[in-house]
Formats: C-alpha cells, sequence, structure tokens
C-alpha cells in the first residue's frame, strides 16, 4: 500500500439475528475525528436499544427485572447501559419529579408548577431527546456502532446527553460545544466518554456549530452522522409523548390535592432546539384553550423580530427558527432578560437568597432547600416566564401553568463565581432587592402574541436557515403549514415502539 492510500478495516457487526461483514474506509477524516480512531472502532458491536417511549412515560411497565436493576445501577454504576431505563420524569417510587412554587416567589395567584429534570441519567432531561433520536436511527439502520462515528451539535445538555447515550449504546460520540459554555459541561461530556470540538461563540452561536458538523460529515461522509437535535423528531417526540403526557397526568395529581381544576391553562418554555416546547402540543390536544407559550433572552430576540446577539441563559440555544418546532400552534412569544436569569439563580441557590425567604417570608427550610437545587439558569427563564404569562393573560388561583427546570445549579457553579467576580458578592440587602425587583416585579414587555401574521412571520423565517443553509427543499418547508403534517410525526411513537420491542425477541 503506497503512502497516502486509505487505510481499511474489517468491521464485524452482531446483531440478534445475523452476522454482517463490512469494510469501512477511514478516508479524509479530519484531525478532529482522526484522533483516538483505533480505539474507538471496535471489533465486535452488540447493538443497545433501551426502553419505549410508552416505558419512558410509566416506568412501572418495564420488566420488573430489568427496573429493579436499572434502580440499583443508578446508585452504583451511573455508567451501565442499563440505566437508559432510568430515562423518565418519575423517580424509584414511580411518581413525577415536580416542585409547586410558592407565591412568596412568583407574586402571582396562578400556581405555577415545574417539573424538574436533575434527577434523569445526566441531570437534563436532554438525554431523553438523545436517546431517542440514536434509537430512531438505529432502528432504521441509519447507524451502526461498528461503523459510524456519532456527531452531537449542542450548546450543552443535549450534547452531555449525546456523550452519555452514545457511549452506552457502544458509539464513538463526539460533541460539538461553543466554547464559552461553563467548564462544568466540558468536565461532564468527557466524564461519560464522549470528545469535545469547540466552537467560536456561546449559547448563540449555533450557525458556528452547524458549519462545524457540514465539514465534519464532508470529511469522512462513510463514517460521520450528524445527529442533529434542532432538525430530528426524535427530540420533537419524545417531548410531545413523554414529556407531554407527563404534564397531563400532574394536572389529574394536583387536583386531587386541591391544586386547578385537572387542566394546565398554560405550557411555558423556552424554545432552544423546540424540544421541550412540543410538550405544548400534546397539552393543546387535551385542552384546546390551553396556552403554549414560548421564551427567547432580550439579548437575541430571533423570532421577536429577527434580531440576534449574544446571551447567557445556558440551554436555550438560538438566533434561529428550528425545523422541529410547530410554531403554527405558538400562543405567545416572550423575551426575557438573561442577566436576570442567572441573578435569580444566584438568589435561589445562594445563603443570602434562601435566607430571605426562610426569615422574612416564612418558607420552610426544605422548601427552599429543595429549590435551590432543582433550578438551572433555564430554569429561572422559564420561571420567569412563567410569572409573565401569568400575569399577562390573568390567571388566577384556580389555574395552573407548567414549566420545566431542564437542569440543575450543579452544572453553573462557575458560572455564580463569575457573578459573584462582575457584580460583587450578594448580601442579604442585594437579594431583598433581587426578590422583588426580578420576580414580584416581573415586567409585561416584551410579548408577542401569535396571531396569524406572527405564525406566517415565524414560519417563514426557517426558509434561511433551513432552505438557504442545510438542505431542505421549500415544498417541506411548506408541508408543516398543514396541521396534519404534524400529526403523521407524532403517531409514529407507537410505531418506533412496535419496533423496539421487536428487537428484544
Amino acid at each position: 500500500m503506497h503512502r497516502g492510500a486509505p487505510r481499511r478495516m474489517k468491521i464485524v457487526l452482531f446483531s440478534r439475528e445475523h452476522i454482517v461483514e463490512r469494510t469501512a474506509n477511514i478516508v479524509g477524516c479530519s484531525e478532529e475525528l482522526k484522533k483516538e480512531t483505533n480505539a474507538t472502532m471496535s471489533v465486535e458491536k452488540t447493538l443497545v436499544i433501551g426502553p419505549t417511549f410508552e416505558e419512558m412515560l410509566h416506568p412501572e411497565k418495564i420488566e420488573p427485572q430489568v427496573r429493579q436493576k436499572a434502580l440499583r445501577m443508578r446508585e452504583e454504576d451511573p455508567l451501565d447501559p442499563i440505566n437508559l431505563y432510568n430515562i423518565t420524569w418519575r423517580g424509584p417510587d414511580n411518581q413525577i419529579y415536580y416542585e409547586i412554587i410558592p407565591q412568596e416567589l412568583t407574586n402571582v395567584e396562578a400556581n405555577i408548577v415545574v417539573i424538574y429534570a436533575k434527577d434523569f441519567p445526566t441531570g437534563s432531561h436532554k438525554v431523553g431527546a438523545s436517546y431517542s433520536i440514536l434509537v430512531e436511527k438505529e432502528l432504521a439502520g441509519e447507524v451502526n456502532p461498528g461503523i459510524h462515528v456519532l456527531v452531537w451539535p449542542s450548546t450543552g445538555n443535549y450534547g452531555i446527553g449525546g456523550a452519555w447515550v452514545g457511549c452506552r449504546m457502544k458509539f464513538d460520540s463526539v460533541v460539538i460545544l461553543p466554547e464559552e459554555m461553563s467548564r462544568e459541561r466540558f468536565e461532564q461530556i468527557e466524564r461519560y466518554g464522549g470528545r469535545v470540538i469547540k466552537t467560536p461563540g456561546g449559547e448563540a452561536n449555533v450557525k458556528e456549530i452547524y458549519d462545524k458538523s457540514k465539514e465534519l460529515r464532508a470529511s469522512d461522509p462513510q463514517r460521520v452522522r450528524i445527529l442533529n437535535q434542532f432538525e430530528e423528531f426524535g427530540n420533537y417526540r419524545f417531548h410531545y409523548y413523554v414529556t407531554g403526557n407527563t404534564v397531563v397526568e400532574l394536572a389529574a395529581k394536583l387536583a386531587r390535592q386541591g391544586i386547578g381544576k385537572g387542566k394546565v391553562a398554560a405550557f411555558v418554555s423556552a424554545m432552544g432546539s423546540a424540544g421541550t416546547i412540543a410538550a405544548g402540543d400534546r397539552l393543546k390536544q387535551k385542552w384546546p384553550d390551553h396556552k403554549i407559550v414560548g421564551l427567547e433572552p432580550i439579548q437575541c430576540p430571533t423570532l421577536y423580530w429577527n434580531g440576534y446577539g449574544s446571551h447567557d441563559i445556558q440551554g436555550i440555544g438560538d438566533k434561529h427558527a428550528t425545523w422541529i418546532h410547530n410554531v403554527w400552534n405558538m400562543d405567545a412569544l416572550m423575551c426575557i432578560d438573561d442577566i436576570e436569569c442567572k441573578k435569580g439563580l444566584q438568589f435561589l441557590v445562594e445563603q443570602p437568597g434562601r435566607k430571605i425567604l426562610v426569615d422574612r417570608y416564612g418558607l420552610p427550610e426544605g422548601k427552599v432547600e429543595k429549590m435551590s437545587q432543582i433550578f438551572g439558569i433555564s430554569g429561572v427563564c422559564n420561571l420567569l416566564g412563567a410569572i409573565k404569562t401569568a400575569k399577562f393573560y390573568g390567571y388566577g388561583r384556580d389555574d395552573v401553568i407548567v414549566t420545566v427546570c431542564t437542569d440543575a445549579i450543579d452544572r453553573y457553579w462557575s458560572v455564580m463565581e463569575q457573578m459573584s467576580r462582575t457584580y460583587g458578592k450578594m448580601d442579604e440587602t442585594e437579594a431583598a432587592a433581587r426578590l422583588v425587583s426580578i420576580f414580584h416585579h416581573q415586567k409585561l414587555d416584551w410579548i408577542k402574541e401569535g396571531t396569524r401574521q406572527t405564525h406566517n412571520q415565524w414560519h417563514n423565517l426557517k426558509y434561511f436557515t433551513w432552505v438557504e443553509q442545510q438542505g431542505k427543499s421549500v415544498e417541506e418547508l411548506d408541508a408543516q403549514r398543514d396541521p396534519q403534517w404534524w400529526l403523521t410525526q407524532q403517531v409514529r411513537v407507537a410505531d418506533i415502539d412496535r419496533l423496539i420491542e421487536k428487537s428484544r425477541k
């Protein structure tokens, strides 16, 4: 073989039914992907498949032995692949992870309830989207752990989920992440076995992530597979079915406690990839007058008025309308200040703020401690959006607004340290001022309702990313105008579950 000729590597793939021999070329691979190639190209690869959508919604339906082992390994070995069966909004007792936010914090009559994700295997619900996208691709034969390198374009939590899921399912996983994200995010990806490629910028620099993805795919199209959360409908389906139906069942549970009347008035979520907000599509089917409220940063108001800029609400990548976002169903768009989100998080997690809530407002220490553990920056953004929603729609004591804590403080302590260096250490006087100015006096500015005109504007914005840059056709884009198109994406949940069950036989 002369110098420069492609190396050829024989790969034997094991599946349940048969063994397939293939030959893979490692040609023209970029430097980032050449590293550790020999270590990651295994001779034998067995497909690893985890729970169905229904089992993620109702983990009590998982085979008892599998469920018990998964719960045990959750504590003993969090990196064991059996932990795929712990991707759920429910704990070992099958109860939903949720917290009712006290009016002493929100200053509104409406009941604001958060479902929180800190107890998912990676500490974020994004692991559900990562798994759903990958398992769909695997079932369709589009990816195989013995052949393909997975690339996870992300601004944080999805990439962390991709590193965890991909490596548990025996794939070499590469995460593309903006260099300005928190230190903890990079550390977590590496701890889970993934590799990181850094791109310029921060949370809003999604195009740079796309550009790097395109470069990697072009470098080795036979091996590299891009699992784009902004485009892949496994992300949408996880939240439509699992998150959406979890909230439906939570509404009934709350009603039995005398909170609300068995329905959710509004679901509030920052868009990001527009996965989480897909839960609203399920809720609007259940309750036609339900409101879906999307959030984005004031510092980067893309859908609000085609704006641009940088922001630091880590967890909600921005600056484009995502392919999987059903903008036709969104009732309102509200913008939130990223500095208020970070200052609000600091209020909730640091001692001066917690002391204010206990000593001056009489909240139980256990309640305050719990809130300090379940919020991250984007969770505070969602909470402020829920407060804004309650005020804007005039919701009262019989109404329930649900939002999401997508991750928790464990990946933002470095951000809190930077906040103290920038603004000075928060004392009780500053904490009291933040409670009033950020939470109690959340303003009714930066709000745009979902009218026929705005729905068309939001839809048309997809053209510039997805048709001009990412290779979609105008016909594909226009198909999304039809509500039936979205229904066809939703009903695929049952088909995918059947394929997962069949793969176990």
